[in-house]
């Protein structure tokens, strides 16, 4: 693994011909890359399983985050699960093919800039990210819908058995959370997570109302408390660096045929994250 790289992607959106083909242009550089998967591959099982097993048979090692494309119960798609449900039957299609999930022991890259503990995480949102004047959930969806802006989520994201997508949100936080705390205190940590952990990325966004499904405030001190040697998000689809208290958070999405094509340069995927730059 001494010259493997440690890569990341986001957001495939494989249901587009256009991203379908990009991603069957994606190959390491060398036999000991892998690939973090950040999530939103796409809406049907059928979909996320073609994209995972081929990217399984090309990199040393794939590891997926779900995003909230994934968690989608779509009219179109065969398999009907909802909510948590659906989260495990994706879970359990990852460790057929050899995908490591939020649910599996954290592998350690041992590559350069390692040993670091490679942690995916599936934490969700809880409208905490508003806009500023919403001092509530309620106020804040009001001040999107009167924007015209509400997430596709609130059709298909169904949070069974869990009375609300907050409820499951702050779920997964407790158990996330008590899983990063038994990560050895020497060894760092490389964040893996649809959704920014910080509110910082969504401060850019073209409608700043978009951030209510954006991530959660829980999770703002995880990047320092957890020894965070990188961050890596997608969801926004605004593929960039930035730095706080010293982390490196990448997003790392495609995102939609209409949005990459529509800048200056192609996307260059994946993007690299710790291991050489030969």
């Amino acid at each position: 693994m001494a010259g493997g790289r440690l890569l990341a992607v986001s957001d495939l959106h494989v249901r587009y011909d256009e991203n379908r083909k990009i991603v069957d242009g994606l190959r390491p550089q060398t036999d000991d890359d892998w690939l973090l998967v950040a999530g939103d591959v796409s809406e049907t099982v059928e979909d996320i399983e073609w994209t995972l097993r081929l990217l399984r048979d090309r990199f040393a090692h794939v590891v997926w985050a779900p995003g909230n494309h994934e968690l989608w119960t779509t009219p179109g798609d065969p398999v009907q699960l909802r909510g948590e449900q659906r989260y495990a039957h994706l879970v359990e299609l990852c460790r057929e093919l050899g995908v490591t999930t939020p649910e599996d022991p954290y592998p350690v890259w041992e590559g350069e800039g390692g040993p670091v503990a490679i942690a995916p995480l599936f934490l969700l949102y809880d409208y905490t990210f508003r806009p500023a004047g919403a001092r509530t959930h309620q106020e804040a969806m009001r001040l999107a819908e009167d924007a015209g802006v509400v997430c596709t989520d609130e059709f298909y994201l169904h949070p069974d058995p869990y009375p609300s997508r907050q409820a499951w949100c702050r779920a997964r936080v407790r158990a996330t959370e008590a899983r990063l705390a038994e990560i050895p205190p020497e060894l760092p940590t490389v964040l893996i997570n649809h959704f920014p952990l910080v509110r910082e990325p969504t401060r850019v966004l073209r409608y700043p109302e978009f951030a209510l499904w954006c991530g959660t405030e829980a999770t703002d001190d995880w990047p320092v408390r957890f020894r965070a040697a990188a961050v890596v998000y997608g969801h926004l689809h605004i593929p960039r660096l930035i730095v706080r208290d010293g982390v490196p958070h990448h997003e790392v999405s495609l995102g939609y045929p209409r949005e990459w094509t529509s800048r200056s340069a192609p996307p260059t995927l994946p993007v690299r994250i710790l291991g050489t730059t030969r």
